[in-house]
């Protein structure tokens, strides 16, 4: 923690050398107009960001502290779900991460008392052997192991077997559904502290957790991840302010069971789809969590963010890691535009006011983030490189400040978090606008590096000649755009 900090004042101390003793060219023509226009964004951006933060606060500090008292209560005073229905999806694992995981699902089975029906949906045989052979020397736990063999290929496919199965068994009015990956582990308490919430509120058809990683891979990485999960902290806090989130996360999600036993649900789950003008209907492969989420969005359900309940998750990086987050970018971000735009579709009442302006908000950001360096990037070319110094002192600027409160949600410090802030912004912008045009291109990695395979025909070289010209299309109106914001160009009278 010491050299931590250390570092951290050297990199503000950095920070107050560069403003201090960089020639002063603020009144300077190239240099006050990108400074007013950054100022513009500024405002707008962390102004948005700033109203997160403090929505993010009341709800962590006023509003669920009250739920959690109330929910205390009713489990004190006896409510109790009749049966926990976990679904747990697994496919070619390590088998120390399966035993780690059913030992976290037995482990809450003991502490909360509630029997519990437990399907476990993989894909292979060797999954199953590990199960067998853990179940077989652990402790008793009043749970039942149903194995669902799926038959076809994908996580998708072995949920839907998996809630099919679980449809046949039966739930109940007041049963819960536990989903739950692989590679995820519960953290002590929190199947209690989830599900008796579901005691205060019919409309409550979902919540999800605090989520951490424990990545076996380079440390920049893990850095990465507790820096993500920092900011996902503040968003879904924000967002569970207007009782709604932007995803129920796969890793862990919590249900109420008669909801993912509904027909609809288990359909859109297992053969999800968009219809597109240009690449036509296509299935989605990944974003079995944005599905979950959309079906439960569009019946007018609630939904939460469940701060001081959490699931570790087992990252293992593997021998690239800039493949895997270039790929996992890839999918975030392909998952978040098929599913953004059918979301604003639904409308605000639906999806709330501003639940809906955050999904609005999700499309402008694609943009947003880029436009600061595009225009630093047009006036140096124009002009000198005055501009883009400017821009790059107050990127470091910026991004310091901002990495002190996330360093409050991540409960560490690192100098990395300015750097791999903007180059996260920098790149998933990026990764986002090559896929504005290519949302049927899907590939998912550590899930048997599946892919979306199309046939070489005349219709394809067409569309994704298409998707090419679009492209280009659009960066350069973007470029353009950012020339008239900055003066570069002016138009001129005929």
């Amino acid at each position: 923690m010491a050299a931590a900090i250390m570092r951290l004042a050297i990199l503000i101390a950095l920070n107050i050398l560069l403003l201090a003793y960089l020639p002063n060219r603020i009144w300077e023509p190239t240099d006050r107009l990108l400074i007013v226009t950054l100022g513009v964004l500024a405002i707008w951006r962390y102004g948005w960001w700033s109203l997160h933060l403090v929505r993010s606060s009341v709800y962590a500090r006023l509003v669920f502290p009250k739920l959690r008292r109330r929910a205390e209560k009713a489990w004190s005073h006896g409510w109790r779900p009749p049966l926990l229905h976990f679904l747990v999806t697994t496919f070619r694992e390590r088998p120390e991460i399966t035993e780690r995981v059913l030992e976290s699902i037995f482990a809450e089975c003991r502490r909360s008392r509630i029997p519990a029906r437990v399907f476990i949906a993989t894909g292979d045989v060797s999954d199953e052997l590990v199960v067998e052979n853990y179940c077989s020397d652990v402790e008793p736990v009043e749970a039942e192991i149903v194995i669902v063999r799926q038959n076809q290929s994908g996580k998708r496919a072995a949920m839907g077997l998996g809630l099919r199965a679980m449809s046949r068994y039966g739930v109940g009015p007041n049963d819960i559904a536990i989903f739950i990956d692989g590679d995820s582990i519960l953290a002590p308490g929190a199947i209690e502290r989830c599900a008796s919430l579901f005691a205060l509120n019919p409309k409550l058809g979902a919540v999800t957790t605090d989520e951490a990683a424990v990545v076996n891979g380079p440390r920049w990485i893990g850095t990465w991840c507790d820096m993500r999960f920092a900011q996902r902290r503040i968003a879904m806090q924000s967002h569970s302010l207007s009782r709604k989130v932007l995803t129920l996360t796969g890793r862990l999600s919590i249900f109420a069971a008669p909801v993912v036993t509904d027909e609809q649900f288990i359909r859109t789950v297992e053969a999800d789809y968009l219809d597109h003008w240009l690449w036509g209907r296509f299935r989605f492969l990944s974003g079995d969590d944005k599905s979950t989420w959309f079906s439960l969005l569009s019946n007018g359900y609630e939904m939460l963010y469940v701060p001081d309940a959490r699931v570790w998750t087992i990252e293992n990086i593997g021998e690239n890691p800039w493949e895997r987050v270039q790929q996992n970018l890839l999918r975030w971000s392909g998952n978040m535009l098929r599913n953004g735009s059918r979301a604003l579709a639904l409308g605000p009442r639906r999806c709330g006011y501003f639940v809906w302006w955050c999904l609005l908000d999700q499309r402008l950001s694609i943009w947003t983030s880029l436009s600061g360096l595009a225009m630093a990037l047009v006036l140096s070319f124009a002009n000198t490189w005055d501009a883009m110094v400017a821009y790059l002192v107050w990127v470091l600027m910026t991004r310091t400040l901002v990495s002190m409160i996330l360093f409050l949600y991540s409960r560490r410090i690192s100098v990395l978090y300015p750097f791999l802030l903007y180059g996260g912004q920098i790149l998933g912008s990026v990764i986002k606008i090559y896929l504005l045009f290519r949302l049927s291109k899907q590939r998912w990695l550590n899930r048997g590096d599946q892919r979306s395979n199309a046939v070489g025909t005349p219709l394809l070289v067409w569309q994704n000649a298409m998707a090419a010209f679009l492209t280009l299309l659009y960066a350069c109106v973007f470029l353009l755009l950012a020339a008239f914001f900055t003066g570069v160009l002016r138009p001129t009278a005929p």
